[in-house]
């Protein structure tokens, strides 16, 4: 086994800490991924990032006017010149290589890092505001434990170059953008960098698993598809010609009834919310405009497809009732992947050996991930995936302004990590 003391903690903290001031949301995570490619390149990886990634269309990309307020920025905060022109256009995220020279197999890690649009709390009670490390970015915060994923894969990353001569065969860390809103891996997946994995491994912090405990292996997330939808119909004079407009909002929460009017599906559960609804520009004027955003999630990627069929379909019949027109854009995809058992078997093995308390296998599926996009691919290929999850004390739950974890929970996942790698 692999030890790591117990004083590399004070180093994954300095590093989730500095992550945690500066968040960047999807597609903008432009100093974060200079931040950790720096790092790697100071280790000796070899590096891939923004556009050496990408090979396929980006959902959910936002507005140019965000992108060039993000690059800006990085760059006016000293980001590295030779990362920023790589990413460009809001190409993000950092795959880190290791080519040990001995034959064996090839082992790919998964981490998220990006951000969220919550405004962080500001009250003496929420501890990265009491100690000073609260977002210096007002807006966005990283309230979902992201920060904490970097700081682990970069843990492993300094780990596994401290201890390089001990593992045999191909290492990769994927620092992947824009998970929140199940967006980024869709557009990295079927890179020639993931062909031929072996065995792939993801991970997540709290989830409402208790402190200090490992789940190896989740029989899978929910299913999921985003939407924007864009509906467009005739302004006119409320009172004078009614007759003459056709009513974008009225239209948009007639779609919403219907979307959470659909029926259960017997295959398995299914969630459905509208989250956003924008419209109307006055009392006295129909509105010729209405925004929607909303999301449809299902136990199983054949139950997420039947009610994504439903949005399309109650959309079709809503230009057909209303006269409008409705631009209905998928801005991020889930699949419902479960891990493999003989996978979550050997890391369980390593945390028994570890003394680590863990579950071999769960059946959350409360959420989403687009890690499901690797796993399903490795899984096709012949490969084992796994998605696991290290317990913590959470300050407020995910999605939240004081969103907070238990940092000291984050050296046993590189443990695990690090002596599962040199098992495999």
């Amino acid at each position: 086994m692999i030890d790591i003391s117990n004083s590399y903690l004070q180093r994954l903290i300095g590093w989730r800490r500095e992550f945690h001031q500066y968040p960047e949301p999807g597609w903008l995570e432009f100093n974060t991924t200079s931040s950790i490619a720096d790092l790697l390149q100071e280790w000796g990886y070899e590096l891939y990032v923004g556009k050496e990634l990408n090979v396929s269309e980006r959902m959910g990309l936002p507005s140019e006017a965000m992108i060039e307020r993000f690059y800006d920025a990085a760059k006016n905060a000293g980001a590295n010149e030779k990362w920023l022109s790589k990413m460009e256009g809001g190409y993000t995220g950092v795959l880190a290589v290791l080519e040990t020279g001995k034959p064996g197999p090839t082992v790919c890690f998964r981490v998220d890092i990006d951000a969220l649009p919550i405004f962080e709390s500001t009250e003496a009670d929420h501890v990265p505001n009491n100690l000073a490390f609260r977002s210096q970015n007002d807006g966005f915060m990283h309230a979902c434990g992201h920060d904490s994923h970097i700081a682990m894969g970069l843990g492993l990353a300094e780990q596994i170059m401290q201890h390089r001569d001990l593992f045999s065969g191909t290492i990769k860390i994927i620092f992947q953008p824009a998970e929140e809103g199940v967006r980024g891996a869709a557009s990295i997946v079927q890179s020639p960098l993931f062909d031929n994995i072996d065995y792939f491994f993801a991970l997540h912090i709290g989830t409402g698993v208790e402190a200090g405990k490992f789940i190896a292996g989740s029989a899978g997330f929910l299913a999921s598809s985003k939407f924007d939808a864009i509906i467009t119909g005739v302004a006119a004079h409320a009172g004078g010609v009614p007759e003459e407009g056709r009513n974008a909002l009225l239209a948009a929460a007639q779609a919403t009834v219907a979307l959470h009017s659909l029926p259960p599906h017997s295959k398995g559960s299914h969630r459905i919310n509208v989250g956003t609804l924008h419209a109307g520009l006055g009392r006295n004027v129909i509105p010729s405009t209405a925004q929607m955003e909303l999301e449809v999630r299902g136990e199983t990627t054949e139950v997420n497809a039947f009610y994504e069929n439903a949005v399309k379909q109650i959309f079709a019949g809503i230009e057909t009732m209303y006269g409008v027109r409705v631009a209905l854009k998928k801005v991020g995809e889930a699949m419902s992947v479960p891990s493999s058992k003989a996978l979550s078997a050997i890391l369980a093995d390593v945390a028994n050996d570890l003394h680590i308390p863990y579950e071999e296998y769960s059946d959350f599926n409360s959420g989403s991930e687009d890690a499901t996009f690797f796993m399903d691919r490795i899984q096709k290929n012949g490969g084992l995936a796994t998605y696991s999850i290290i317990g913590t004390d959470l300050a407020a739950g995910h999605h939240h302004e004081k969103f907070d974890i238990r940092e000291e929970d984050m050296l046993p996942a590189i443990k695990i990590w690090l002596n599962t790698l040199l098992k495999l």
